[in-house]
């Protein structure tokens, strides 16, 4: 299926695969979206995490922390979702749905991370002691 994104989430989701090549990772995970969200700034997801506190910085080294970074990376080129990310966009997809929107924005793709209540992204939050509401 394909779906419509908003400026700032396009650009939300090339940032995490720019971020997962960076770290020698071979697949866009839901740690590497929310870098994404928080690194693209702009969007409403940003502000939100923004408001409490998270920065890129903060996500990009709990993602060091949990999941490490290839020492020597050798992938210049896109990596694929993983299958619970691919989830995330799907959650994100139906709640805009629900919301009106023909239009997958940075607060949809949130909202579809917090429905993955096991996933890294939830994880990379709680240790940053995020307030889901």
């Amino acid at each position: 299926m394909t779906y419509k994104f908003t400026t700032s989430a396009e650009n939300a989701v090339e940032i995490a695969n720019e971020v997962a090549i960076m770290l020698g990772h071979n697949y866009i995970g839901t740690e590497h979206i929310l870098y994404g969200l928080v690194k693209e700034g702009t969007g409403v997801a940003a502000k939100v995490l923004s408001n409490q506190n998270v920065t890129p910085e903060a996500v990009l080294q709990q993602i060091g922390e949990l999941i490490g970074k290839e020492e020597n990376p050798t992938n210049t080129e896109t990596v694929g979702f993983t299958p619970r990310t691919k989830r995330v966009i799907e959650n994100a997809f139906r709640e805009a749905r629900k919301l009106g929107s023909d239009y997958i924005g940075t607060e949809h793709i949130l909202i579809g991370i917090m429905k993955e209540a096991d996933s890294v992204a939830v994880r990379i939050l709680l240790d940053l002691e995020v307030n889901p509401r």
